[in-house]
């Protein structure tokens, strides 16, 4: 199947994926009343003596806004807020479809920082939290840390953070494979955009021995003054073998690379180059880093792709809709930590050791008991640690 020009045909037939459905009847005079004015203002003016009755008297604490700039929609970068819309709307589908909630695309027509806060948090008295999506760095960074600075509602950066989880859920189960342990690890990732600093920033807060990030110019290394403030900030915690160089030099004698950059940039040379049995994700779509049947050849024990089309799918649909479903259900104020690394505890666990092998290392995107196993962790490690409001 040619899925780009399918897809498009379909698109035509669909005009648009989600749509507003009323949850309740309005068929009588009597019915309307209440669901409309005159019995409506009571509601109103109940949440306007407590505006946390709002949640309760409304669908507010089902309902989360999927907000772009456009800047950077999947692989295909700055193509602005209208054209970032069909991907907006595919992820509020999954939203509903995984974990129940109710999502809206937002796509917003500015690129200035100040403007897009302002306008989030003007409008998150209609929601019960915030997803960010396809922000480019470095902005993101500071939208997500302003945002969740000011507002008493989850605020996640699904790019950043979902990648991050689901990635780690597919490292615990790798090296169960191989025999590796998190602490001895050398991990190089690719990309330093905000995924590859989110995923940095993870790993090393799970444990993992060393990370080297590396960036279009090689390895990124404390310093440097063409950083910007987030590549000098990751810079500061990462690259402890103190390398130099490109790519090719950072994944000379690594356990993992992970790839969140652009296709083909890795060769079958800088896999055997590895540790014994390395484990290689290449996420780059719709091309990967290095095809999986190149990787496999070249000595690696595991290799997940962020293509549908192959086994080990490293695909953030298996975080966001759980990760959301249990934040709301507990009305959590944050995502924190330990919600995160439940979530990521939680996919792998889906697979269980009797089932794991090189080629089915994460349970599948659609399988809902993933995402039900998802939301659950996450709602137990919000009332653990304190953020859960019931």
């Amino acid at each position: 199947m040619n899925y780009r020009e399918e897809s498009l045909k379909l698109h035509e037939q669909w005009r648009g994926k989600i749509e507003v459905v009323s949850r309740v009847d309005v068929s009588t005079r009597e019915k309307l009343s209440l669901a409309y004015t005159p019995g409506v203002a009571e509601p109103c003016l109940a949440i306007q003596k407590d505006a946390e009755k709002s949640f309760e008297l409304t669908r507010r604490w089902n309902t989360v806004p999927v907000i772009t700039d456009g800047t950077a929609v999947l692989g295909l970068g700055d193509i602005g807020p209208e054209a970032g819309m069909p991907v907006m709307e595919g992820k509020c589908a999954l939203f509903k479809s995984f974990g129940g909630v109710d999502a809206i695309p937002i796509c917003i027509r500015s690129k200035d920082t100040d403007e897009i806060v302002r306008t989030v948090e003007l409008i998150a008295g209609s929601f019960g939290g915030i997803n960010l999506e396809d922000i480019a760095a470095p902005r993101c960074f500071e939208i997500e840390r302003r945002l969740k600075e000011d507002l008493d509602i989850p605020v996640f950066h699904d790019d950043q953070h979902g990648t991050a989880v689901v990635t780690a859920a597919a490292l615990l189960n790798a090296v169960k494979l191989t025999g590796k342990r998190l602490e001895t690890l050398e991990i190089v990732i690719n990309g330093a955009g905000a995924a590859g600093i989110a995923i940095a920033k993870y790993l090393l807060k799970l444990g993992v021995g060393g990370v080297t990030l590396c960036d279009s110019r090689g390895v990124i290394c404390e310093g440097d003054g063409r950083l910007n403030p987030a590549k000098r900030e990751i810079a500061a915690v990462t690259n402890r073998r103190r390398l130099q160089g490109g790519l090719a030099d950072a994944m000379k004698d690594a356990d993992v690379f992970i790839g969140v950059s652009v296709a083909n940039c890795v060769t079958r040379d800088m896999v055997a180059s590895m540790h014994p049995d390395p484990i290689v994700f290449t996420c780059a779509n719709p091309v990967p880093e290095i095809a999986r049947e190149d990787a496999l050849e070249a000595g690696a024990a595991v290799v997940g792709t962020g293509s549908s089309e192959k086994p080990n799918q490293i695909n953030n649909v298996l975080v966001f809709p759980g990760i959301f479903r249990g934040a709301l259900d507990v009305r959590a104020r944050d995502i924190n930590f330990e919600m995160m690394f439940a979530a990521s505890r939680a996919i792998a666990a889906c697979v269980s050791e009797r089932e794991l092998t090189p080629d089915y290392i994460l349970p599948y995107a659609y399988e809902q008991r993933a995402h039900d196993a998802v939301a659950q962790a996450v709602a137990e490690a919000a009332r653990r640690t304190g953020v859960a409001r019931k």
